[in-house]
This record gives structure tokens, sequence and C-alpha cells, in this order.
């Protein structure tokens, strides 16, 4: 499979039919959003978009007034083949904070080099329990040192390891009895691509093979589970040592946050 029809692939499963864990999907003509369900974390999001020249800022507008009287922040997450070409800039001239862009990565487990196949010899522990995120959190709190962000992290990953443990595996790696990395994998109904997120390492045990460690025990998991691809919304830092075991770039994505409470009205 080339990579026009991988991404042909994920769009249709990763995009038009995705369905995450506390969120109602709503299909509209022109894209389909996602309104959060869950009471003390979630925020709504929109992944999926046709949008025209003709329509693009009205539908924009329309999204910002309905999360607006839900009062919901949402992120648009955009794409680079998005439509129409310049649906950044717009989104920006409505107020959205752009995020930095990342590279999606994929690797279809067929290919997968035997380096990621073989057993894992660091101590790499999968986390059972919602009493046991301590050790994820402690990690993510470290190299993320945005408290908002991590108190939103522990309140997500807890919900989703209670109440939907079947499609995420959590992992953390430690060092002499110490959490050094930690790092997850979600899986989802209907669809061959399992994404890895998380993957965030304390400096001071860079280097030692952790991250690898962890995407090696999170592919090994998907590929016993029958999963095809892995995908990946890549740091600058972590993309290149996922290109070294075949990770191919598929497109670029850019978080595109409105937050009800701080965006300007746009009349």
């Amino acid at each position: 499979m080339n990579q026009t029809e991988i991404l042909s692939l994920f769009d249709q499963e990763q995009r038009q039919a995705f369905q995450p864990y506390k969120f109602r999907r709503e299909v509209t003509p022109h894209l389909i959003r996602h309104i959060s369900t869950a009471e003390d974390w979630g925020e709504g999001m929109i992944v999926f978009s046709q949008l025209t020249l003709d329509n693009a800022d009205e539908v924009i507008r329309g999204e910002i007034d309905y999360f607006t009287s839900i009062g919901q922040d949402f992120e648009w997450k955009l794409y680079d083949y998005d439509t129409p070409p310049d649906l950044k800039e717009r989104l920006q001239a409505f107020g959205f904070e752009i995020g930095d862009p990342e590279a999606v990565l994929v690797l279809d487990i067929h290919e997968a080099p035997p380096a990621l196949l073989q057993p894992v010899t660091h101590d790499v522990r999968r986390i059972g329990q919602p009493a046991q995120m301590e050790d994820v959190v402690a990690v993510q709190r470290a190299v993320w040192p945005d408290e908002a962000f991590v108190t939103w992290l522990e309140k997500a990953l807890k919900d989703n390891l209670q109440g939907d443990p079947e499609h995420i595996s959590i992992y953390v790696a430690y060092v002499e009895d110490r959490p050094a990395s930690s790092a997850w994998i979600t899986f989802h109904e209907g669809s061959q691509f399992a994404g890895l997120w998380g993957g965030s390492t304390l400096p001071e045990y860079r280097g030692q093979g952790l991250y690898t460690a962890l995407v090696a025990i999170r592919l090994q998991a998907a590929r016993q589970r029958g999963e095809r691809f892995l995908t990946i919304d890549a740091s600058p830092m972590s993309r290149p040592i996922l290109e070294k075991y075949g990770f191919k770039l598929l497109t670029y994505t850019h978080p595109c946050q409105w937050r009800v409470e701080t965006s300007p009205k746009q009349s």
C-alpha cells in the first residue's frame, strides 16, 4: 500500500469515522464535530471538514457560535491537505490559537524492523488501574510543566482506563524503580490504525533507549491485536528516532484552539 492509499484510509478511518470515548459525534453537511460528554476534563473537537472558499467563513462562524452556546472550548485539528488552502489563516483571523505543526508519521506494522519486534529488556510496566496513574503523571508533569494540561491529562487517562480499558494501554518505563518515561496507545473499533501518544522521558534519562522501548512494546501490543498501522503526531525531538525505525511522513497537522472565555467574538 503506497502513501496516497494509506492517507486515504487514514482520512476515512481516523477522521471521518473517528469515535473517541465520552464524545458525542455530530455530522453536518460540511464537517464532523465531537462534543465532550465528560464532566470535568473534556473539550470539543473537529477532526474532519470539507469547506470551500465560498462557505468557509460561514461554517467557521457557525461552529464558534455552536460551541460558545454550550460553553465548551474546542480544537479544530487542521491537516495540510484540508480545504480551502487558506483554512489555517481563516481560523487564525477568527481568533483561534494556532499551535506548532506536528508531523503525522505512519508505520506499516507488516514492515516493522526486527529491532522493534525483539523482547523489551528495559523495565517497562503496563499500568492497569487508575490508582497507578501517579507514575505516568509524574513524568508528564516534569516534561510538560503546564499544570492545567497535566490535570486534564490525568483525568482523561484515568477515565479512559476505567471506562474504556479495551481501547487504551498505558506504559511506564522505570530506571532503578523510578518512573523515567511514559506513553500510551489507543485503539479504535473498525480502524486498522493504532495511535501512539505521550512518549515523554525525563531529561536525565534520555539517550538510554527508553523512548524506543516504549515504541516497541506498543507496536508489539498493536501487532498482537491485528492492527495494520501505527500513527503518531511526532514532535521534532521524536521524529528522527521514529524515522530511523521506518516511520514515514504522512502529512502535517496543526492544532487550532478556540477558548470560549478568551477568544474574541466575531460578528
